[in-house]
């Protein structure tokens, strides 16, 4: 496998970084001031988006865009070093309609939609008219187990019922959500087994019945475009809004998270990057006691240690990128299993790193000033999103134990044993 940047890819990049510099970081402060004041998204986000497209910069994260669907085909492994890039400027993504959870919807919509449901939610999407949101996990219940889920769906005639409350679901207060995909238990079905038991449902978000009761602080941080608690109350929608078929919704699950972590995976890697960056930047230009934090032993460790885990996990995240391009041709148990891995990395990864810089930059680093404060705060996240550290720490687990039990008894080959040790195997 080679992890060598493709020449599109690299090209893509170059104009990529080159319309961050020119129209986004211009931007920045602006963006900060508008949301600061209420105002969003801010009013020059659609021209920028215009311009993004205009220049090619569209939709550039979907493998299977058809022809004639707006955007550029790239695989996994090439978009990887394109979202590294957008990652270090967290609002940049939406410029260029690569924002989570937009894309994993759009991947779902784009496998398993009806026609009347591509028309509908997918063409939207894909044009950057509307935002959408994926409601799974819930309050009361431990969600990284999604067979707890608790709302659910039932069938009446020509239409579905929803009831249960979502929270921490993402995008659902930006003004141009329209969507949300609501995964459901399929009411009074026990049959089947525990995977085959929850529904995926496509709920207009002003649809009677949906309220969004509040818009959750991560770490007192409110993010513009939200993490909300969301209250279905017997909201009614066509049957036509099942989004694939009955039973299947934790498939289509399983089949929505593998590229979004290269996604967020690489993002985090921009960010770190970034972070490191400043770091480095920092140590060169403050003094303490006379002498550059640069020229400190336990400054110049952070800084190589943080060099050494960017360079590692980012290998890592591209392996998965260039998996999950193979599709069946490779192992799939070893590509949800490095799917699991990438994610426990990445999370570890900044918060070890961003950490690191704000020590650098000492109470600064604390501040709105930097961008740091923000990257910690979201790299904790991290460990919760998308599921606890822990369960994917369990898959890479279990991957590795059945591993074992195929081969059980082979590593025995490498033990000495005294019986051994006094014959030794003649040569010839």
């Amino acid at each position: 496998m080679d992890f060598a940047h493709s020449p599109r890819a690299l090209e893509l990049r170059q104009r990529l970084d080159a319309f961050l510099q020119r129209y986004l970081l211009p931007h920045n402060a602006a963006w900060h001031r508008s949301v600061q004041d209420g105002v969003y998204p801010p009013p020059f986000l659609e021209d920028l988006k215009a311009l993004a497209r205009e220049e090619g910069l569209w939709n550039l994260f979907l493998p299977g865009l058809r022809d004639g669907e707006p955007g550029t085909r790239l695989s996994n492994l090439e978009y990887a070093p394109l979202a590294e890039s957008m990652g270090r400027l967290p609002w940049a993504a939406e410029v260029f309609n690569c924002s989570a959870p937009d894309t994993g919807n759009i991947e779902l919509l784009h496998r398993f939609a009806s026609d009347a449901q591509r028309s509908q939610w997918l063409e939207p999407l894909l044009d950057g008219r509307i935002r959408s949101a994926f409601a799974m996990s819930e309050p009361d219940v431990a969600s990284s187990d999604p067979t707890n889920l608790q709302t659910t769906v039932r069938r009446e005639g020509d239409a579905l019922v929803l009831s249960g409350r979502k929270w921490f679901i993402t995008g659902a207060a930006h003004p141009r959500c329209r969507l949300l995909i609501v995964m459901c238990r399929n009411a009074g079905e026990e049959s089947g087994g525990v995977h085959r038991q929850h529904s995926m449902v496509l709920v207009p978000l002003d649809a009677p019945g949906v309220q969004v009761l509040r818009n959750i602080a991560v770490l007192h941080h409110h993010a513009p475009e939200g993490h909300c608690e969301i209250l279905l109350q017997g909201v009614r929608v066509p049957a036509h809004h099942l989004l694939g078929g009955w039973g299947d919704g934790f498939a289509m699950a399983q089949a929505r998270l593998g590229p979004g972590r290269v996604h967020h995976c690489m993002r985090t890697i921009g960010q770190c990057e970034l972070a490191l960056a400043l770091a480095a930047e920092r140590a060169l230009e403050r003094q303490t006691f006379g002498r550059y934090l640069a020229d400190h032993a336990n400054v110049q460790d952070w800084l190589a240690e943080s060099r050494i885990e960017i360079d590692q996990a980012r290998l890592l995240v591209l392996q998965t990128a260039w998996l999950l391009d193979q599709g069946d041709a490779v192992d799939v148990a070893r590509t949800r299993a490095q799917v699991a891995a990438i994610k426990v990395v990445a999370a570890r990864l900044q918060t070890r790193v961003v950490d690191r810089a704000m020590q650098v930059f000492g109470a600064m680093g604390l501040s709105p000033d930097t961008p740091l404060a923000q990257f910690w705060s979201w790299g904790r996240a991290l460990h919760l999103m998308d599921g606890p550290d822990e369960v994917h720490l369990r898959s890479v687990a279990r991957h590795e134990l059945a591993q074992a039990r195929a081969r059980m008894g082979e590593s025995s080959a490498w033990f000495t044993t005294p019986e051994q040790l006094q014959a030794p195997p003649r040569l010839r």
